[in-house]
């Protein structure tokens, strides 16, 4: 079945040209022009990937994205012509997956969708399905639940699939490029801030003291290791 795609634009050219890039490529695409007709879409829809742009009247991106992340975890990519780190680290905070700077390519635009969508599929489960890493954490991969200190952790699909990849090779240490890689593609390999970005959000939500983690353990300039149990 062919994968959908909300694009979120207030500008009818931009429209028109990204869903023609998306038909081209065989998926389905679908539009709404601001944020609030974005949330409709996203309510009837259910698609499988958001393009949201920033800069949009009424609504922006940024307030579309905290609304969208109340009533899904759908994977969102933004647009915008702001490319500053403080600009794409926002969008990140507040749960985007990816982050475009216009103007960008068509080419570059598939194959980020490409690799989004690749990585919220996650990968088999391990032979044991459950780990029972402390009396504070356990893991279970089947039901892809998380339990830190009694209560049950609510990750977004990219920070799960990096929790599996930190635990499924629990005392290993590993590299920047092999975790970006694994859970965002080839293309990312070399991007440790947005590494850094999503270990601080998984250490958030199921160390105790965030700032001095026990299970994921920074190896400085080099990796990340999950302590062995």
């Amino acid at each position: 079945m062919a994968e959908t795609i909300l694009i979120v634009d207030d500008e009818p050219n931009m429209l028109d040209l990204l869903r023609t890039t998306f038909d081209r490529d065989g998926m389905l695409a679908i539009e709404a022009g601001d944020g609030y007709a974005a949330l409709e879409r996203v309510r009837e829809h259910l698609p499988d990937l958001v393009i949201l742009d920033v800069m949009m009247p009424g609504m922006d991106g940024f307030e579309t994205l905290k609304e969208i992340r109340l009533i899904s975890n759908v994977p969102v990519i933004m647009l915008t012509v702001d490319a500053s780190e403080r600009s794409r680290v926002r969008g990140l905070e507040l749960g985007a997956d990816d982050y475009i700077a216009k103007p960008f390519s068509h080419r570059e635009l598939l194959s980020r969708v490409k690799a989004v969508l690749r990585r919220t599929r996650m990968a088999a489960p391990l032979v044991k399905s459950r780990i029972d890493v402390d009396a504070d954490l356990s893991i279970d991969f089947d039901k892809r639940e998380v339990i830190a200190r009694g209560e049950r952790v609510k990750l977004r699909p990219t920070e799960y699939k990096l929790l599996y990849h930190l635990a499924s090779n629990a005392g290993r240490l590993m590299t920047h490029e092999s975790l970006l890689s694994r859970v965002w593609g080839r293309e990312y390999r070399d991007d440790t801030q947005l590494l850094r970005l999503y270990v601080t959000y998984l250490r958030q939500k199921i160390e105790k003291e965030p700032s001095r983690p026990k299970y994921i353990l920074n190896e400085r300039g080099i990796g990340y290791r999950f302590a062995e149990f």
